[in-house]
C-alpha cells in the first residue's frame, strides 16, 4: 500500500509528467528518419539513467574494500535487485547485456548515428564529465538534461536520487510511441526489430517489477520526513521538466 508521501508527490507530478507524455515531438514521428532523431537525442536519457542508477547502488550499498555493511539490507536489496536487470539483462540471442549497451545496438540496427554518443563517452573518459557536457557537439537540451541529472549525484541525497530515478525516467514513454515504432516495424522488420525488444524489456523488466521496487525504495528513504517528501517533489518536478525540455530539442531538431 503507497504512504501518503508517495500519493501525493503522484499527484503533484500528474499534470507535468502528463504534458511530457502527451508531448508534440511524439506526434510529429512519421517516418524511420524521425525514429532515428529520437534515438539519437534519447541516447543522452538511456545513458545517464545507469549513471543515475549507480550513483544510488553506491550510496545505498558497500562497493569498498575491506567491506562493511551499509544501511538497511531490504534497501540494499532493492538497489541491487535494479542494478542487476539494469547492468546484466538478456538480449534476444539469450546473452547478457546492459540495457545502454542494448539500446546502442538497437540505434545501429535502425540506422540511427551513434557517433554522437560515442564521442560523448569517450570524452567523459578522456576530458572528463564537465568537458563532455559542454562541448560544441552536445546538443542544447542533452545539455540541460545532463547538468541536472548530475547535479542531484553530486548533492548526494539518497532520498533525492531515489525519487528522481523512481518518477523522473524511463516511464515517459508513451504508447503511441510504441504503436508508431510496431507501424514501422512492419515496415522495416530488420532496423527495428532490436529497438522492439529493447521497449518489450523496458516494459516488462522497468515498467513493472523495477517501478514497484524503486517505489519501495523511495519510500522507506524518505519514511515519515515531511522535509525528505519536500526535497524529492522538488526534485522530480525540476527532473521531469528537464525531460519535457529534451523533447523540446527534438522539435528544434538539434541534433547534430
Amino acid at each position: 500500500m503507497s504512504s501518503n508521501g508517495l500519493i501525493k508527490l503522484r499527484e503533484r507530478i500528474a499534470p507535468l509528467r502528463a504534458e511530457i507524455i502527451q508531448h508534440p515531438a511524439f506526434q510529429s514521428m512519421k517516418s524511420l528518419e524521425d525514429l532515428q532523431r529520437f534515438m539519437e537525442m534519447h541516447a543522452y536519457a538511456v545513458w545517464d539513467f545507469m549513471s543515475l542508477l549507480k550513483s544510488l547502488q553506491r550510496k545505498l550499498t558497500c562497493i569498498e574494500v575491506p567491506w562493511q555493511p551499509v544501511g538497511e539490507a531490504s534497501i540494499r536489496f532493492l538497489i541491487n535487485e535494479i542494478v542487476t536487470g539494469e547492468e546484466s539483462d538478456i538480449d534476444p540471442e539469450g546473452d547478457y547485456i546492459s540495457h545502454f549497451e542494448l539500446y546502442m545496438r538497437a540505434m545501429k540496427r535502425a540506422g540511427a548515428d551513434t557517433g554522437l554518443i560515442e564521442r560523448f563517452l569517450h570524452r567523459t573518459s578522456e576530458q572528463g564529465l564537465d568537458a563532455a557536457i559542454a562541448h560544441d557537439e552536445t546538443p542544447d537540451s542533452a545539455k540541460q538534461f545532463l547538468n541536472t541529472t548530475f547535479r542531484f549525484i553530486e548533492g548526494g541525497k539518497p532520498h533525492v536520487l531515489a525519487a528522481v530515478f523512481t518518477f523522473g525516467r524511463e516511464d515517459l514513454i508513451p504508447d503511441m510511441f510504441l504503436s508508431f515504432v510496431d507501424h514501422l516495424k512492419s515496415q522495416f522488420p530488420n532496423e527495428v526489430g532490436t529497438l522492439r525488444y529493447y521497449l518489450e524489456r523496458h516494459i516488462e523488466v522497468d515498467g513493472d517489477h523495477h517501478s514497484h521496487l524503486a517505489y519501495q525504495m523511495t519510500e522507506k528513504l524518505c519514511g515519515n520526513d515531511p522535509i525528505k517528501w519536500q526535497e524529492a517533489n522538488e526534485a522530480v518536478m525540476e527532473a521531469l521538466e528537464a525531460r519535457r525540455l529534451l523533447w523540446e530539442g527534438l522539435l528544434t531538431a538539434e541534433v547534430k
